[in-house]
């Protein structure tokens, strides 16, 4: 593995104990070039978490706590008039950060919500008739809690096709849970994080992941996996083509991570179920997508 990769991993592994597997991830949707929603109950540690991420990848992020009373202008940025000058003035918004950690992002409308399409599909934002470029690598890491709680709104499909993965950090095992309480709290350890790299850092990462090798091979794999999700009785709708170049990218990452330059089928396994599991909805009542998604893999063929 990276060095650099396996550094970030050692501390984040510290600062949110037993959850290695979702550690890694995340860091393979971030080098992928997506974006990464963490979606569980309150207090298991999704803010913590995305501070992590960015601390340790020295990315210069802003935390915005979403509302049901917040407008498009306070994420995106507003024209102020100045006077003096006799002409409009853009402040830019929270959005031009490399990373953005949408806080609870299902408690504002759907209106907010949908003014992050344009920027995380591509990575620009309109206001007032003028395009502004966002800054590269552009990151968003939202959390979002149960849509049966309190004051939340359902993420609209098109703004959930936009999320490469869907996380859930579930509450901690028994022995990381004693650890924390001892600790006082993951929290504490933020400060302490050192950063492996930096924005170009990154970008770096992300080429180089772009450029693993996926062998026809492998294309079929994906192709298999996600043509099984369209047979009858199982899913309302079935994986798009879009969800499957989703699977491919997330492959590509988790295979550079682990330092080889080619993918192989445990890396498209490892992807699977966080890249598709938002994507779809099961037709019977009482089960999991990611539970029939995990199913597929001991059904489907790799070859």
């Amino acid at each position: 593995m990276n060095p650099s990769i396996q550094n970030a991993l050692q501390q984040l592994n510290g600062l949110i104990l037993g959850k290695p597997d979702v550690l890694q991830q995340l860091l393979a949707g971030i080098i992928a070039g997506g974006h990464v929603l963490l979606e569980d109950v309150p207090g298991v540690g999704k803010t913590t978490l995305a501070h992590g991420v960015a601390a340790v990848l020295g990315l210069d992020y802003r935390r915005v706590q979403f509302t049901s009373d917040m407008l498009p202008s306070d994420l995106l940025g507003v024209n102020i008039y100045r006077p003096d000058e006799g002409r409009f003035t853009f402040y830019p918004g929270p959005v031009f950060h490399p990373f953005l950690l949408a806080d609870e992002i299902n408690r504002a409308s759907p209106k907010l919500q949908s003014a992050l399409l344009e920027a995380m599909e591509e990575r620009q934002v309109s206001v007032d008739g003028q395009t502004y470029a966002l800054p590269a690598p552009f990151v968003v890491v939202a959390t979002q809690n149960p849509v049966e709680q309190a004051g939340t709104f359902a993420l609209p499909e098109s703004q959930l096709d936009r999320f490469m993965m869907r996380l859930s950090l579930g509450y901690p095992a028994a022995e990381a849970e004693t650890q924390l309480y001892a600790a006082g709290g993951g929290r504490s350890s933020l400060p302490a994080l050192q950063a492996v790299c930096d924005a170009a850092g990154v970008q770096q990462w992300q080429q180089q992941a772009a450029a693993v090798k996926f062998a026809p091979a492998a294309a079929a794999y994906v192709y298999r996996l996600v043509q099984a999700t369209r047979r009858p009785g199982q899913f309302v709708l079935g994986l798009s083509p879009r969800a499957g170049l989703a699977v491919v990218r997330a492959a590509k990452a988790w295979a550079f991570m682990q330092g080889r330059a080619h993918v192989l089928p445990d890396d498209i396994k490892a992807v699977w179920v966080p890249v598709a599991n938002h994507r779809l909805q099961p037709v019977r009542q009482g089960i999991g997508s990611a539970q029939m998604l995990a199913e597929l893999l001991h059904h489907v063929a790799v070859s």
